[in-house]
């Protein structure tokens, strides 16, 4: 097993920085850890820089938690999007969403 790891943290008032890799070993923590952080503190931005390695399953988790700010009448800004991120959102004809 992968010793990936992720982590989420608030430094900034209204944003909610995820660091580390957000790949298929850590998206189902990461989207459920999100989504606990963004529903509990109202953050509306979502900070990607600290990013380190992404794959589809990162994306798919980016894109819940852009779906599940709108579900709750919010919306949730996307910064710092790593480039291979961006690229796979690209291919995948769902950069427009980011």
């Amino acid at each position: 097993m992968s010793s990936s790891s992720f982590s989420l943290t608030t430094t900034v008032p209204g944003s909610l920085a995820l660091s580390g890799d957000l790949t298929f070993a850590t998206a189902a923590q990461a989207l459920e850890s999100a989504r606990a952080e963004l529903d509990r503190s109202g953050q509306t931005t979502l900070d990607l820089g600290g990013v380190t390695h992404a794959d589809s399953a990162g994306l798919a988790t980016l894109l819940a938690l852009l779906a599940h700010a709108r579900t709750r009448g919010k919306t949730l800004a996307v910064t710092h999007t790593p480039e291979g991120l961006q690229a796979l959102a690209r291919v995948s004809g769902v950069e427009n969403l980011l």
